[in-house]
This record gives C-alpha cells, sequence and structure tokens, in this order.
C-alpha cells in the first residue's frame, strides 16, 4: 500500500505510541532468518492517536536504535492506522489489468473517500473473487491523509533511512499473523482472535483462515501498567516490562490489569458476534507489548473457556550469530507489525 516498489530488503519499522520496533529478516531457504531486531521507547507524546506530533524525538529513538540494533540497511517500510486511514471493499469487473483498475479508481474514489482527494494518498489490493458475484473481483481500496504519512517519513528520513512503503497497519499485521497461524492446531485457524496490545490502543481482529474478517479498535493499553510499576518501583520503562512478563509485580498491581484485558476482550468478542453468524472462535491469540503480562494467557484461557497463544512469529526461524533468542522471544509479540513490515521485502 502507498508504494508499489518492492527492493530486495527492508527494515520493517513500526512506530507506536510509545516505543519503536525494529526487525530484519533475510530468506533461509524456505523460510527466514531474524538478521536484527529492537526495540526503543519513545519520549512522552512524540506519537499521540497515531500521528507524530514530534518529528525529532521520534527520528532521535529510530536513531538509537540502528545503532543499537547493528542494521545496515538504508531502507525502511512503515505503517499507518487509526482515523486517518480509510478502507472500502469495492467490486470491480474481472480481467481489468492494474493500470486499467487504478485509472477507474481514480475517476470513482470520490463517492467512496470522506475527505478531499487532494489531501489523501490512495491505493487499492485485489481480495480476490467476490462471493456470489461471478464475473467481478473484489478490490480494497485505501485512502491515508497526506500529512500522516509527510510526517512518518519525515522522522525516518531525519533518522538517516529511505522510506519505500508505507503499509497499513492491519495489513501488516495480518501478513505476519500467517507465521503465527501455522503454529496453531488445524482445526484453530478457522476462527481466531488476535489481540493486539498497545500502550494506549488495543486492536481487536478476528482472522478465518488467514484473512481479517473483522477489525475494531478500543481506547486500553498497557501503558497504565508500566507508568504504575516504574512509579511504584522506580522502574526504568524497560525495567518495568520486564518485571511485568517475569511476575515480579505485586499481584496487586498486575491483577486488575489482567482482569481489564479480560473485559475488553469479552466486549470485544461481543461486539463481533453481535454483527456476524458467529457464536465463537477457536482460538484466541495476544500479542503486542502487554500481550506477555504474567498469568495473562492462563486468565484468558479459564475465564474464556478458549485456547490462548501467546504470539512468537520467529518461532522456529533461525537467528544470525550474534542474536540472543531470549532477547527476541521477550519482545516478539511487540514485534508482530514491524515483522509483517519486514516481510514487505520478500512479496
Amino acid at each position: 500500500m502507498f508504494g508499489k516498489k518492492k527492493p530486495a530488503a527492508m527494515l520493517g519499522l513500526d512506530i507506536g505510541s510509545s516505543s519503536v520496533k525494529l526487525l530484519e529478516l533475510s530468506r533461509n531457504g524456505a523460510g527466514y532468518q531474524v538478521e536484527s531486531h529492537g526495540l526503543n521507547a519513545l519520549p512522552r507524546d512524540a506519537v499521540v492517536e497515531a500521528s507524530v506530533q514530534d518529528v525529532d524525538g521520534v527520528a532521535a529513538t529510530i536513531r538509537e536504535l540502528l545503532v543499537r540494533s547493528g542494521t545496515q540497511l538504508q531502507t525502511a517500510a512503515a505503517a499507518v492506522t487509526g482515523t486517518s486511514v480509510f478502507t472500502r471493499a469495492i467490486a470491480m469487473p474481472t480481467g481489468l489489468s492494474e493500470d486499467e483498475m487504478e485509472i477507474q479508481l481514480a475517476l470513482e474514489a470520490g463517492q467512496y473517500i470522506p475527505h478531499p482527494l487532494e489531501e489523501v494518498a490512495i491505493d487499492f489490493e485485489i481480495q480476490g473473487p467476490m462471493p456470489d458475484s461471478p464475473g467481478q473481483v473484489q478490490v480494497l481500496l485505501a485512502a491515508c491523509r497526506r500529512d500522516t504519512i509527510a510526517d512518518r517519513v519525515q522522522a525516518i528520513t531525519a533518522a538517516g533511512l529511505q522510506t519505500k512503503v508505507v503499509d497499513l497497519q492491519s495489513h501488516a499485521m495480518e501478513r505476519a499473523f500467517v507465521l503465527v497461524d501455522r503454529q496453531l492446531p488445524a482445526a484453530a485457524r478457522d476462527l481466531v482472535a488476535l489481540l493486539d496490545i498497545g500502550a494506549t490502543t488495543t486492536t481487536f481482529s478476528v482472522l478465518g483462515n488467514g484473512r481479517t474478517l473483522y477489525t475494531r479498535d478500543q481506547l486500553f493499553g498497557g501503558r497504565s501498567l508500566t507508568e504504575a510499576a516504574m512509579a511504584r518501583h522506580g522502574l526504568s520503562a524497560r525495567e518495568a516490562d520486564l518485571a511485568i512478563r517475569n511476575g515480579e509485580l505485586p499481584p496487586a498491581l498486575l491483577e486488575p490489569f489482567r482482569v481489564s484485558v479480560i473485559q475488553q476482550l469479552e466486549r470485544a468478542l461481543q461486539f463481533f458476534f453481535s454483527s456476524s453468524n458467529h457464536r465463537a472462535v477457536n482460538h484466541i491469540v495476544l500479542a503486542g507489548g502487554a500481550a506477555a503480562t504474567s498469568g495473562l494467557q492462563q486468565l484468558v484461557e479459564t475465564q474464556l473457556a478458549t485456547p490462548c497463544t501467546v504470539a512468537n512469529p520467529f518461532s522456529g526461524m533461525e537467528l544470525a550469530t550474534p542474536l540472543d533468542r531470549q532477547a527476541l522471544d521477550a519482545d516478539a509479540p511487540a514485534l508482530l507489525i514491524a515483522c509483517g513490515l519486514a516481510l514487505r521485502s520478500f512479496d
């Protein structure tokens, strides 16, 4: 999306609301190898509601992450999300070339997009045949405000990188989810709920056989727990996250957050069930920085009576020699979107 060129190798660079995540992958036979990875906290309010507010602060964070990761790549794929992004599935005649589709969409985009066309960047992706509509294909039209893209690109450029692709966060997540999905029991893949717990926003998606059927953002995240741990125990953000994952904080601090996640997940599932013909999901996958919170996976399984997995798209992947498996596994749930972006190198 928003970039048709696909160079041989790009960094996956996920600019979130509280941190920047970086991932470099290479081909290894039929699979992939992790060449470098990292996560670096952003200055407070550098990114607010998916919008970059402090370009210099984001650029400095990326530069520090590049040095620490040791990557030699000079190009990156980033993602956009939030209210600045608009998508719509459109039926188009089978047999049109991509150029013909692009011309037709340019002519008709105004009736679908709720922003002046001069203020948005537009792209599209062919999804496949339209169900029950012979002779037509389903095309996903995507539009994003140009200033949202420009702020991200400006920060990445200031950090010394070239932005080759700006993708949709939902597409990056779906692309990386394929690596998680193949680890699940075959019977679970029909319908999987994915809860990506960010710092301030949690994204709930339902995927059927690897394709996104439903998605919804909720204003809830792990920042409150991290900040509580920092304030109460005098920890850095990184130290607080490790303490949360390792169960080193008192139950009085962890338990309210775990209960809140369950409530958010139950509410999201009810919204999905009420808007579809489904009444249950086969599996739940937790992703995002707070996914590995001690005891959360077990609580989800107990309370919702559904198998639950913490996302690790790197399970079974080879690692470049200097990398530490334990460190990568600890960051894996937070690197799901960065992984989907890095995979753009191999489209």
